[in-house]
């Protein structure tokens, strides 16, 4: 059987197999990118605090899972979270193993590494805002909530793009690593795949040149919405 035929949309193909991945691939990066979201604002708001107990619970988390192995975090939250999850069952007088599923920790595990990359993101964004813009809303007796969502949230989003398409890159290759959960996403599945046929360097450069596609896409991707970003705000900028 030649190589075309081996990734290929035929019978013994593994072409339909490889783009499924893909798509795996691309789902669990999306749901950790959102898990981030989450805990990024949540801990830039705890280090942007005026509390000294909030910034020092911030500046441990982004410092933790910025320097932890991001391998030990997925084993720590699928194989600790597993052994957690039937422990619990045992105390409601469940007997057996409860795993949990590969793709909701794997996503997770990945989404906490992300998060405190995007925490400093979005810290380094609100610093980017205009004070006197801050100031002039509030001059003009604008209250907090307001002022957040009219002032602050469109321009941090906006400042915080760029870093942002950074994380997504990282997340997009540390998705690699929830293979070890057993989640047939991308590198999981280029693995059998090469074991199943002996054809290892295929296999492997054409889910190296798969995840090449994701990341150019994805590059290209958030480099529009910069430029639609900026191009909305200099409008906006226009029109006062």
């Amino acid at each position: 059987m030649s190589w075309i035929d081996l990734i290929g949309f035929g019978e013994q193909g593994r072409g339909g197999i490889l783009l499924w991945a893909m798509g795996i691939t691309l789902a669990v990066t999306a749901a950790s990118l959102c898990v981030g979201a989450v805990l990024g604002a949540i801990i830039a708001a705890a280090k942007l605090s005026a509390s000294r107990p909030a910034r020092w619970l911030g500046d441990a988390y982004t410092t933790v899972f910025r320097g932890a192995p991001e391998l030990l975090v997925i084993y720590l939250v699928y194989f600790g979270g597993s052994q957690a999850v039937t422990a619990i069952g045992k105390w409601l007088n469940y007997e057996g193993f409860l795993g949990l599923p590969s793709f909701l920790a794997g996503a997770f595990a990945v989404g906490l590494i992300s998060g405190a990359y995007q925490a400093e993101v979005y810290r380094g964004a609100y610093h980017a805002v205009s004070r006197g813009e801050i100031d002039a809303a509030r001059s003009i007796g604008m209250g907090t909530m307001l002022r957040f969502r009219r002032i602050l949230v469109p321009q941090i989003l906006r400042f915080s793009l760029p870093g942002l398409g950074n994380v997504w890159q990282l997340s997009l290759k540390d998705s690699t690593l929830i293979s070890v959960t057993g989640l047939a996403e991308l590198m999981r599945t280029s693995q059998i795949a090469a074991g199943s046929t002996k054809q290892y360097f295929l296999f492997f450069i054409v889910g190296g040149a798969l995840y090449l596609v994701l990341t150019t896409l994805s590059d290209r991707i958030f480099s529009f919405a910069e430029r639609r970003v900026a191009r909305s705000f200099r409008h906006s900028l226009g029109r006062r």
